[in-house]
């Protein structure tokens, strides 16, 4: 472990910002933990369905607030593409080999999924799996691609919006909610949101690439201008308080993303602006580095797998032959929260099974000279771990 460690820290370039890593990292596994705390399966009547422990207990949406982190996700990823494009553009990389590049990096991973899901829903009906348990299980490990299809186009549209104040989509949001919730509106106007909202923190990443916005001052105002302006629109405006969607409520401020949810990103943007100073002083240790980094090589395979994983130990508890507290049971009170967190170590370790399995679809393979092993003390190391490709 020692050795991977220095093997990791010595292949970093210098100037990277190892902070950006590390926001990103969270993110991951905010959503992570957040879809693991806020999804159970119940067994109804021969029938699997999905249930969330906010339709019971609504006075645990503060817990929302703390997972729902795509924002800082997408803040990062503008940082990145805009500072990735500025260095493949000096070094005279095409924006399609880019852009490919890119690519491959996210839908690798996808292909994996489909793949093994498309076997796995094939088998489950020839079983006599009902349809309705199979759209329950189906659609909570294909719905979160909707984040990577936009994560793409934001990607390829770099170059046009790097340049792009966050103001501008963030005027677009407001516009489409008031139509929508102001003047009685077709619903379908929430889609236009699904790109300018999480343009909003795009844009303050790229902006942050090329030297704007930033400093403390600019940190403190998006975070207490994006929490007043979050807290007003729940108290006064109609918003739902929980940041992520529960099953039978009239309004997601997540499916599409609604003024209270990047008002809320713009808040989060602002706290992980503050946070950079001291995970860049964290982060000078090899050892904490390490770790981020390799949880940023498999960052796509936790996000696509994770759901899997924790369906795999749903459905392996079944073989107990009751009922299990936490895991198969109602989210309906404390004792179901209490279980739940006991089950989240089982979670993680069905997910490195996962990991360990689908993990190369993301790293690629390694190639001679393609920069992704680094040679220490006379000897090459055995994991990829250039971080340029994190």
């Amino acid at each position: 472990m020692h050795d991977l460690v220095r093997r990791i820290d010595s292949a970093t370039p210098p100037g990277r910002d190892r902070a950006f890593d590390a926001l990103r990292a969270l993110a991951v596994l905010g959503v992570v933990l957040g879809h693991w705390l806020v999804t159970a399966l119940i067994a109804d009547s021969g029938t699997v369905r999905a249930a969330s422990p906010l339709q019971h207990l609504p006075h645990l949406a503060p817990v929302s607030w703390a997972f729902q982190t795509l924002a800082v996700f997408f803040l990062v990823g503008g940082y990145m593409g805009a500072r990735g494009r500025l260095a493949a553009r000096a070094r005279g990389t095409t924006y399609a080999q880019w852009l490919g590049a890119r690519a491959a990096r996210l839908f690798r991973p996808v292909a994996a999924v489909l793949v093994v899901w498309g076997v796995a829903a094939g088998t489950m009906l020839a079983s006599g799996v009902g349809p309705d348990t199979l759209h329950t299980l189906l659609k909570l490990v294909l719905s979160p691609l909707w984040f990577l299809l936009v994560f793409a186009v934001l990607t390829a549209a770099t170059p046009l919006v790097a340049r792009l104040h966050p103001l501008c989509p963030l005027a677009v949001v407001l516009l489409v909610d008031l139509a929508r919730f102001g003047l009685d509106g077709p619903a379908r106007l929430g889609w236009i949101n699904v790109a300018a909202g999480w343009l909003v923190p795009y844009c303050l990443g790229a902006a942050w690439a090329r030297g704007a916005l930033r400093g403390r001052t600019t940190a403190w105002a998006l975070l207490a201008g994006g929490a007043t302006a979050t807290a007003g629109l729940v108290r006064w405006g109609g918003y739902p308080a929980s940041m992520v969607g529960v099953p039978g409520a009239a309004i997601s401020n997540l499916n599409p993303p609604t003024l209270a949810a990047v008002t809320f990103g713009l808040a989060q943007c602002g706290a992980a602006a503050l946070l950079l100073g001291p995970l860049r002083r964290w982060l000078v240790r090899p050892a904490a580095w390490a770790a981020v980094a390799l949880v940023n090589l498999s960052a796509m395979t936790v996000f696509l797998w994770h759901q899997t994983a924790m369906m795999a130990v749903t459905a392996t508890g079944l073989l107990a032959g009751e009922a299990l507290p936490g895991l198969h049971t109602r989210p309906d009170g404390p004792g179901w929260i209490l279980a739940r967190l006991a089950w989240l170590p089982v979670f993680a370790a069905a997910l490195l099974v996962c990991l360990s399995a689908f993990r190369t679809y993301e790293q690629g393979r390694q190639r001679a000279g393609d920069g992704r092993t680094r040679i220490v003390r006379g000897r090459r190391a055995a994991l990829p771990v250039d971080v340029r490709h994190v």
